[in-house]
């Protein structure tokens, strides 16, 4: 006990002793760092420090910016407007403010800062001021809502919305109970308003359902709008959604969102439990009552829209998690439509193949007619982690290998070949033993077998055994050992 609390001791006794520049040079190694812009300013707003970071976001050099007033670096900004300014002047600090600003080079700029100020005795000395660049996600999203509202625009003028919606019920590959069911029901509701929630694992093709639904229901002639909600920053999607006003933050312009440009069509809102609380609350309210509100307005705005929502996971999963509001599943959930994964329909797997054949006989040129027989048992065999577009991906290598009128085994990924492999004497090593004992017997037993067929395919090479069976060669050699094998 006094051996510890003297250790304690010395190690408190040696920090004390460090001196202050090791402080001031840990905290300039912090700052200039990290990949947060940082600048502080003095209590007139004159700048003291610029990190790299806040150099390149802004455009300016920090020999340039040092010593420099805020509103000479921003020349668009005034008094009222400038964050650091009000913070100088309130003593308040301002959290996440989302900005889009000017430099004095002319450069627009779209930032998302946190201003705080710096007191001592009750005294604002200066501020720092701390922010993220979003300019290019800004401009970038600003294109995709200007080309949507174009489309929208001159909507009149084309006879079918196929560059937003081009998939219908006959895109949809499978002659499977679980496939058939689906389509029956997404038929079945397709021509109604109600909400719909799609799940289901990624790649089995969700997207090509909702937009089957889409071009299924009365507003095919409308919109169909679709955002992934995990694409962009969290600040980015009220507005992104719901538009904005002039004013609303700096550099804001009067601007609709994804809802409005969707008004008498269909908005898709995928992987919609990365959605923060706040913005679900809002979405809940829209969808109860059928009007919105852009950012910094008063004024409401009605839009006729129905929103079809998908999650990659189970919506049981996501309400335990606490990533899906309750209230909010509950009234996007009055119709719920489940895509199974491609696992749970192989029969719809020679079907698909097929499908895929075809397509990339006419995007690579080729005449290929089918796979082999060995192909075919290969490809039933696997679980397809990734479904259907996993599957996709697979025929599309095979195609631009295969050299004759059917694709075989040769043609096939490597990756692909060794999963079938190992899930092939899988099956073998259980079928062949009895269940005569306990459950460490019995799997030590299926392991003997796997291990040793897998020994006896490489010849004996323990290496590509042990690649082959995904394991480390030197667990392997010991799994050798202790189970006595020979080879």
């Amino acid at each position: 006990m006094c051996e510890r609390m003297s250790y304690k001791d010395e190690t408190y006794s040696k920090r004390k002793e460090l001196p202050q520049i090791f402080y001031q040079k840990a905290l300039e190694m912090l700052l200039e760092y990290i990949d947060w812009g940082v600048q502080i300013t003095d209590s007139e707003g004159y700048t003291l420090y610029y990190n790299r970071e806040s150099s390149r976001i802004d455009g300016i050099p920090v020999e340039e910016a040092m010593g420099k007033h805020i509103l000479a670096m921003f020349p668009s900004l005034s008094k009222k407007e400038s964050t650091i300014l009000k913070v100088l002047r309130t003593g308040e600090p301002v959290v996440k403010q989302e900005q889009e600003i000017t430099n004095c080079y002319g450069r627009k700029i779209s930032l998302f800062t946190t201003t705080l100020p710096i007191i001592i005795d009750e005294k604002v000395y200066g501020t720092i001021d701390i922010s993220k660049d979003l300019s290019e996600v800004k401009n970038l999203m600003t294109k995709v809502i200007e080309l949507r509202e174009e489309v929208r625009h001159n909507q009149q003028q084309i006879s079918k919305n196929s560059d937003e919606a081009c998939y219908t019920f006959d895109d949809i590959i499978g002659e499977s109970e679980e496939i058939q069911e689906l389509k029956y029901k997404a038929l079945k509701i397709a021509r109604g308003n109600s909400p719909v929630f799609v799940y289901g694992e990624t790649g089995t093709g969700k997207e090509l359902l909702v937009q089957a639904i889409h071009n299924a229901s009365l507003r095919k002639n409308g919109p169909f709008i679709a955002q992934n909600c995990a694409a962009l920053p969290e600040n980015l999607m009220e507005s992104i959604l719901f538009g904005t006003v002039k004013g609303s933050f700096t550099g804001a312009e009067n601007r609709p969102g994804l809802v409005e440009l969707a008004d008498g069509g269909t908005l898709f809102l995928d992987e919609i439990t990365s959605l923060s609380f706040d913005l679900q609350a809002k979405l809940l309210r829209f969808l109860q009552e059928g009007y919105i509100r852009r950012v910094g307005d008063s004024k409401v705005r009605k839009v006729n829209v129905r929103v079809i929502s998908a999650s990659n996971i189970h919506p049981q999963e996501a309400l335990e998690k606490k990533i899906l509001r309750p209230d909010l599943f509950y009234r996007l959930n009055a119709i719920s439509l489940y895509v199974p994964p491609l696992r749970e329909r192989k029969s719809d797997i020679p079907l698909l193949v097929k499908h895929f054949i075809v397509e990339f006989n006419w995007q690579l040129g080729k005449n290929i007619k089918g796979v082999s027989e060995e192909v075919k048992k290969v490809l039933m065999s696997l679980s397809w982690p990734g479904n259907v577009r996993e599957l996709k991906g697979v025929i599309e290598y095979a195609s631009n290998f295969c050299e004759t009128e059917m694709i075989q085994l040769h043609d096939l990924p490597e990756h692909i070949l060794k999963n079938a492999f190992i899930a092939g004497e899988k099956e073998i090593a259980i079928n062949t033993i009895e269940i005569e004992e306990d459950l460490r017997t019995f799997l030590s037993k299926i392991e003997y077998e796997l291990i040793s067929k897998t020994l006896k395919k490489t010849n004996g090479n323990i290496s590509r055994a042990a690649e082959i069976l995904g394991i480390p060669r030197q667990t392997l050699q010991y799994k050798i050992k202790m189970l006595k094998i020979a080879f």
